[in-house]
């Protein structure tokens, strides 16, 4: 059953204590707001997924359609919006704020982001080379790739050839990371380790796709409506004509 992720902000890493005491470095991230942006359903779009968005845009940098989008949904305009396939029976409702307890503690999951950029790198940084040897005549090229192609024949440099570059800001997914611990009041999210991305980066956080699937978690998920969307519901009701009165021939 493919559940809704969660899209939070990377504020840094930290260390925690489990209760033999023993030191847990971990990742914080912040919810910021995440909420349900839009619904895509197969009828309509063709597949059944969740838009969440997180964290406060200013208003005069948002489009108006996009403004208007945003009010119609019932939820202020988001800095970032993602995209989570979802089976239909998951669906939830759009201006729902999403948890940090919609994921427990011990939990194995899946986290994707884009990686801390590094700029133009050596061969030795970016893919580990040994580089070449500190005496025997090799003289100020001690960290270059050495040889990169061939003479007569073929008389080329094949394609993907390891060599200097340009290094991270790269989408990449770490996967089977562990929930240490979760803060609802806080809107904290904590993983064992490292996640892809700089500080203040945006993180993509859903279940592990490998091993075992934890057995409590909240199905669809665990979120809360807040009152302008819950409100927005009782006017459409509100709105609705009532059924016209029975007069006292027919009641008799």
């Amino acid at each position: 059953m493919q559940r809704s992720g969660l899209l939070a902000r990377k504020l840094g890493m930290t260390r925690v204590y489990d209760d033999a005491g023993n030191h847990i470095p971990v990742t914080v991230l912040s919810l910021e707001g995440c909420q349900v942006v839009a619904q895509k359903t197969p009828e309509r779009d063709g597949y059944s997924a969740l838009q969440l968005g997180a964290g406060e845009a200013k208003v005069k940098r948002v489009a108006k359609a996009e403004r208007e989008r945003f009010a119609k949904a019932g939820v202020t305009p988001k800095q970032k919006l993602v995209e989570f396939r979802v089976a239909p029976e998951n669906m939830i409702e759009v201006g729902a704020t999403l948890s940090a307890e919609h994921f427990v503690p011990g939990q194995k999951i899946d986290a994707s982001g884009i990686t801390v950029g590094k700029g133009f790198a050596g061969a030795m940084k970016r893919h580990n080379f040994g580089g070449l040897r500190a005496t025997h005549g090799v003289s100020i090229s001690h960290r270059s790739h050495g040889s990169t192609g061939q003479c007569q024949d073929p008389g080329k440099v094949f394609k993907g050839k390891k060599m200097a570059g340009h290094m991270g800001a790269v989408r990449r997914t770490l996967q089977n990371l562990t929930i240490a611990r979760v803060d609802a009041e806080q809107g904290l999210v904590l993983v064992k380790g490292h996640v892809p991305g700089s500080k203040g980066a945006w993180v993509e956080l859903k279940d592990a796709i490998k091993g075992t699937k934890a057995d409590d978690l909240p199905m669809p998920g665990k979120f809360t409506m807040d009152a302008p969307a819950a409100a927005k519901k009782d006017d459409k009701k509100a709105d609705a004509p009532a059924a016209p009165a029975a007069s006292k021939e027919e009641e008799e």
